[in-house]
């Protein structure tokens, strides 16, 4: 079973945000905290509410639902930060110039699950995306020598 939860228009460059949900990918829910906790980022302290909120909605679905949820166990699952709308600004150049520059935002999502449960899931699928990852080069005529014919 998998908890997640949601943080919209954010205020912070998702190449930002992305670094620090790098730092607590696949671990513990407890470690993860920790390194927030530690982390000198200013969106580290969004994305540890964004944990508490996913953690949350685990306990509500494990006392209202009935479901046997271990919270102690729980890890992150996947941590993405995606592009939100950018606010186009302007900001006064020389010569009665104006440059125009973007705030950007980010759409972060977490997803907490359960050890053991959705393991062998993820293994199958990550072994598709590699195989679909490999360049194909004959395909557009890149790696063809010239002036040979067959």
């Amino acid at each position: 079973m998998e908890y997640r939860a949601e943080k919209k228009f954010l205020r912070v460059s998702p190449q930002k945000a992305r670094l620090v949900l790098d730092l607590i990918k696949g671990l513990r829910v407890e470690e993860a905290r920790n390194t927030l906790l530690f982390t000198k980022k200013r969106v580290a302290e969004h994305i540890a509410k964004l944990l508490q909120s996913a953690l949350d909605n685990a306990n509500f679905l494990a006392t209202e639902k009935g479901l046997d949820v271990e919270i102690d166990n729980l890890y992150v699952k996947q941590a993405v930060a995606n592009d939100g709308p950018r606010m186009k600004r302007i900001r006064p150049a020389p010569q009665g110039r104006a440059y125009r520059y973007q705030r950007r935002m980010a759409h972060i999502v977490l997803v907490l699950a359960e050890p053991g449960k959705t393991g062998a899931v993820a293994t199958v699928v990550g072994e598709q995306d590699a195989a679909l990852a490999k360049p194909r080069r004959r395909a557009f005529g890149i790696g063809k020598k010239k002036g040979l014919a067959k």
